[in-house]
């Protein structure tokens, strides 16, 4: 993969910096950056600060005091491990901050805060912790959050990956929503709100260097805009919503069979794939229903809700190509049931693993 090329709001300015051991001097991440000591301080006070500045992390207390809001509190916590760090359409750090806030919007939630937790590499390059750091910091002001608190942690060279990372989320669930897998029933339709497949495949297509005639980019996008206008359409009418991430929709769907204790037919000639994405998937033998997504939102809904959470959907730029791919039925409980382009029916088991490791 080219290069990204670093923009302005990207770069360290290590002009004023000024302490016995300054941080310019260090252009990798060494031990004495999770000690707790000056340099700790230095990385904080100058590359996570300006990212994600805020006046509930400028206190810098040992937790973040935040006012509770009105209504049931909604807590999420993922941890993102990804290779390679940077991929087509994103970078950890986007999925870091949009990975949390999608649980939390998709669980009804209004997302508010986040945590950050670092694990670094010594030896890890600072430019490449501050691509991520500012890229976290956009993808939370594009989703309404805020970064509240954190904590970095360094390991010796050879026992870590780079940077993994960690967050935490908090969101508040309006007293009159009411959605979760249980809740599905039979009749409900599903839809999806645009391709899938393409995260994963974006980032196969770094890890085998595959290239074809138009890029395949993440989907990573936070979800809570979207999530929201699906309630507010389907008003008491969406009974669960789900962000298909590892395992992708064909893993989501067999969570909520189980859930619900309900069988679930998909359309095969409905699923939204992109031509490049199907081939990809073709040429390494993989199937798109289970590949992860990363900002893409599959809602069950009553079907005299259907064609107004349809058009809401549509009316969103990370909805614009939604579609209805089934529906929920009562027969054959807890199966996943694909109808074919020829007309047949064909179960789709539920995947045994992973179909592609260290996705997100």
């Amino acid at each position: 993969m080219p290069e990204e090329t670093m923009s302005e709001d990207t770069k360290i300015d290590f002009s004023n910096w000024t302490c016995p051991l300054p941080l310019q001097d260090y252009p990798t991440i060494v031990m004495g950056h999770g000690g707790g000591g000056k340099l700790s301080s230095e990385l904080v006070e100058h590359l996570f600060l300006p990212a994600f500045r805020n006046e509930t992390l400028a206190g810098l207390g040992d937790a973040a005091v935040i006012q509770p809001p009105a209504g049931r509190l909604a807590l999420s916590t993922d941890t993102f491990v990804v290779q390679p760090l940077f991929f087509p359409g994103g970078t950890i750090g986007d999925l870091a901050v949009n990975g949390t806030v999608n649980d939390l919007a998709v669980s009804g939630a209004r997302p508010l805060y986040l945590t950050a937790g670092f694990v670094l590499e010594e030896g890890f390059p600072i430019t490449d912790l501050a691509r991520i750091v500012q890229r976290m910091g956009a993808s939370a002001r594009a989703a309404g959050v805020q970064i509240v608190t954190g904590d970095t942690k360094v390991v010796e060279r050879g026992h870590g990956d780079g940077c993994y990372i960690n967050t935490a989320g908090v969101g508040v669930i309006p007293d009159h929503v009411n959605i979760g897998p249980s809740l599905v029933r039979p009749e409900d339709v599903i839809l999806v709100s645009g391709t899938i497949a393409d995260h994963g495949m974006a980032i196969m297509s770094v890890r085998e260097g595959l290239e074809f005639d138009s890029a395949i980019l993440s989907d990573c996008a936070p979800l809570n805009e979207l999530a929201a206008l699906v309630l507010e359409a389907g008003s008491q009418h969406v009974h669960a919503m789900r962000d298909p991430t590892r395992g992708g929709l064909g893993a989501t769907l067999h969570e909520i069979a189980g859930a619900a204790k309900v069988g679930i037919v998909v359309e095969e000639t409905q699923l939204p794939v992109r031509p490049a994405v199907h081939a990809a998937c073709e040429l390494l033998g993989l199937d798109p229903m289970f590949v992860a997504n990363e900002g893409k939102l599959a809602a069950f809904v009553a079907p005299e809700a259907a064609d107004a959470v349809l058009a809401a959907m549509r009316s969103h730029k990370l909805g614009a190509e939604a579609q209805i791919i089934g529906r929920v039925v009562a027969e054959h409980p807890r199966m996943l049931v694909a109808h074919t382009r020829i007309g047949s029916n064909r179960v789709i088991p539920e995947q045994i693993g992973e179909q592609l490791p260290r996705i997100c």
